[in-house]
């Protein structure tokens, strides 16, 4: 039985350890067992559970008697009877098992969905009815009150199988292209179905309507979420009548209250695989969640990790024994896991005495088989002079050294170096001194740029640590520490102008904080320049002093506004004269400006004229229009009036098109006259 411990909960692994083939007689198994350790040492909670190759589910009837899953190859089913501890029967099917569920209390009524499409009941004597959906489903659910299965799979529509009738109902029309799981909420009978498309849709199966939507996929990308490709929904589960978890393609698991669009809570298992179960624990509040990599148990109040699972093989399916802590999973192994796990729950009746196994070795832990050797490297060895034990039964080789016996370790480094405990003694003794040095008052040391800003953020920091309510105040970092702020107290180009306007607005009493700063800044370069160890304390001020200083805080405060203002004010008159007197030494010159061939020169009348036009109505401006030449209008002979435009054209358009013309006429000229001469020849040739 292997043991691991993670965030102080401890999960016993039932399912570890040799396996013998089923082959070997009894007598063989029995000489086995007496000979090998491992074989003897090993529990087998359940015996042959596994399958031949891969399991792919497991689940447990409402009973609690009969635990049942389904493996391959070859395809088929097996019951295990939990009073027994024992296979009860098994049964080859034709092709994969999807999932399957248990209808009865028991194992007398069991639904398969099979992968090629067809659905396979089972009743207490074996086979009992198939028959064949449209589409290749995906996953189904069971409705109790109206006896109706409810199949999706790779087809927009929900369809609907009536147990009791025998026969299929209309089936319910979804938005999305493909449905990829489903289920039914067993306290008021909602069914809700996973998209392809990554939302959540809610239909009431007493009106055959849909009453609600949810965006998951749009909710499960965050900040810190990295995503190739639109998240899928992959599992799904409600728990009471209100929460619902569900499961996405790339590994989120978000908490719903169905009374709010939003998630309560998202979980991201930081893998990016596919959630393939989800589970919900209900004494401790915690929701199992399981990907193919890692099962996952936190907080569905906080997220907060209670702990986690991670087997040699991936996961296909888990499922919780109820009321108990006992953990069953299906694995791409043949032997399917068994995990007991104290904490959630006490094992179950049929296996009580897990309960006392694991007291009993809590009570006397057993040393492992590395706490009595101590691993050492090839340069521990030659320090310790014992490269010449390499080979000997003393030391046994392991990855990139060697294990030697602890007493050996202690013996032989006691006698390499006698005096150990000196420099062990010299260390406390160093460590003791350092303790008390850091008691003493440090000096400051400040920055090369930026020195007055470094030494009020300094007294800033003094002054919360100091103060009555340090305790309520946040903990907000410090920016000499930070990184981030490193450069402005390195580079100068980062150095505060003390001098500039904005700084003096913003800073009124900036010249007395400063002088006084300036004085400490001297104090501490002499200090640094003369290193000094120790550096005396500043006598305190009386408390009429500090009293009168607050009460002359507001004066002194106003006059300074006050003189700033004139001061800018005077600045401000001064560049203006200066500005003003170059105005008036500076003479301006005309300038020309030279315009290109074949463009015209308009003057700014011809905008005014315009602006003037565009003032006058639409009758006078088609009366002017119409004296221009540019409108033409005349009568059709429907009795309706025609209005044609012509655009102006520009004086270069209108010698563009006066060469045209000429060009024209002065090719047909020549075309006359090749004609002319052309009948002339024929007239002279002579006749043969």
């Amino acid at each position: 039985m292997q043991v691991s411990n993670l965030n102080e909960v401890k999960i016993y692994s039932l399912s570890c350890g040799k396996s013998l083939p089923e082959w070997l007689s009894d007598r063989k198994k029995r000489a086995l067992q007496k000979k090998d350790v491992d074989v003897r040492r090993r529990i087998e909670l359940i015996q042959d559970f596994e399958m031949p190759t891969v399991s792919t589910t497991v689940k447990v009837s409402k009973d609690g008697q009969y635990i049942l899953a389904t493996g391959t190859y070859k395809p088929r089913v097996r019951c295990y009877d939990t009073y027994q501890l024992s296979l009860k029967f098994e049964r080859c099917l034709d092709s994969d098992v999807v999932t399957f569920d248990i209808l009865s209390d028991d194992y007398s009524k069991i639904v398969f969905l099979h992968n090629d499409r067809y659905i396979e009941f089972h009743s207490q004597q074996g086979f009992y009815y198939k028959t064949r959906i449209p589409k290749f489903g995906r996953d189904f659910s069971y409705h109790y009150p109206s006896c109706d299965l409810y199949f999706v799979g790779a087809s927009s529509e929900v369809y609907r199988l009536n147990l009791e009738q025998g026969r299929y109902l209309n089936p319910l029309q979804t938005d999305s292209a493909e449905n990829n799981v489903c289920d039914i909420n067993s306290m008021h009978g909602l069914f809700a179905t996973g998209t392809i498309e990554g939302r959540v849709e809610c239909w009431d199966p007493r009106t055959r309507n849909r009453v609600g939507i949810l965006d998951c996929a749009l909710s499960s990308v965050t900040a810190d979420t990295v995503i190739d490709s639109l998240p899928t929904i992959s599992a799904l589960k409600f728990n009471g009548a209100l929460n619902m978890a569900v499961g996405t393609s790339t590994g989120q698991v978000l908490l719903y209250d169905l009374r709010s669009s939003n998630p309560l809570l998202v979980k991201d298992h930081q893998y990016g695989l596919a959630i393939k179960s989800i589970q919900f624990q209900n004494s401790l509040d915690l929701i199992l969640s399981a990907d193919s990599r890692i099962i996952k148990m936190w907080n569905k109040d906080t997220g907060k990790i209670f702990t986690s699972l991670e087997p040699e093989h991936d996961i296909n399916d888990v499922c919780l024994y109820p009321d108990s802590g006992m953990l069953l999973t299906a694995n791409e192994n043949p032997k399917m896991g068994i995990y007991y796990i104290p904490v959630l729950g006490p094992a179950p009746r049929w296996c009580s005495f897990l309960d006392n196994l694991t007291e009993e070795l809590e009570e006397n832990p057993e040393s492992t088989v590395y706490d009595d050797y101590k691993f050492v490297t090839r340069k521990d060895l030659d320090n310790l002079g014992l490269t010449h034990l390499i080979g000997s039964p003393l030391l046994r080789a392991y990855m990139h050294g060697f294990f030697m016996d602890i007493r050996l370790y202690h013996k032989v480094k006691l006698m390499v170096n006698p005096f150990a405990y000196e420099e062990y003694r010299k260390d406390r003794i160093r460590q003791k001194i350092e303790e008390t040095r850091a008691q003493r008052v440090k000096l400051k040391k400040l920055p090369k740029v930026n020195k007055e800003l470094a030494l009020k953020l300094i007294e800033e920091e003094e002054e919360k640590q100091q103060s009555v309510w340090k305790k309520k105040l946040k903990k907000l970092p410090n920016i000499l520490t930070d990184d981030r702020f490193k450069v402005m107290f390195e580079n100068p180009d980062f150095q505060v102008d003390e001098k500039s306007e904005e700084f003096r607005l913003l800073n009124p009493l900036v010249s007395k904080i400063s002088e006084k700063r300036k004085k400490k800044l001297k104090l501490l370069e002499q200090q640094e320049f003369l290193e000094q160890e120790e550096e005396e304390e500043p006598e305190g001020k009386p408390s009429d002093a500090e009293s009168s200083e607050s009460s002359d805080d507001e004066k002194d405060w106003v006059e300074e506004v006050r003189k700033q203002r004139k001061l800018l004010r005077q600045e401000e008159k001064m560049r203006w004269q200066e500005r003003f007197k170059e105005d008036q030494q500076t003479v301006l010159k005309p300038q020309f400006f030279e315009i290109k061939a074949g463009e015209e020169f308009r003057s700014f009348k011809d905008s005014a004229k315009k602006q003037k036009l565009m003032k006058k109505p639409l009758e006078d401006r088609l009366q002017l229009e119409a004296k221009l030449g540019t409108l033409n209008v005349s009568d059709t002979t429907v009795g309706s009036k025609q209005l044609t435009f012509t655009l102006k054209r520009s004086e270069q358009q209108k010698r563009q098109q006066e060469a045209e013309k000429e060009h024209r006429q002065e090719r047909k000229r020549l075309r006359r006259s090749a004609g002319h001469l052309k009948t002339k020849h024929r007239r002279g040739r002579p006749f043969h």
